[in-house]
């Protein structure tokens, strides 16, 4: 589901995979593989992506569908 999400969110926010990758310290490739699934992101990007995109971990985890809300219990 991060998957989808990460892509999903870069294309709302009109960047270029090359884009999100500059502005998270990324070279392009390891972006495309994140959000391809063929690499797991690690805790340090997750953060960075969320803080990138304006939400929260669990948005980007796909635990809640409210970009700014908590997993619900």
């Amino acid at each position: 589901m991060m998957y989808t999400r990460i892509r999903d969110l870069r294309e709302d926010h009109d960047l270029s995979q090359a884009r999100a990758a500059e502005l998270v310290g990324l070279y392009k490739t390891t972006y495309q593989r994140y959000e391809s699934g063929q690499r797991e992101v690690p805790f340090d990007i997750a953060i960075a992506l969320a803080k990138l995109y304006h939400v929260s971990l669990d948005f980007l985890a796909g635990l809640t569908n409210d970009p700014q809300g908590t997993a619900a219990k």
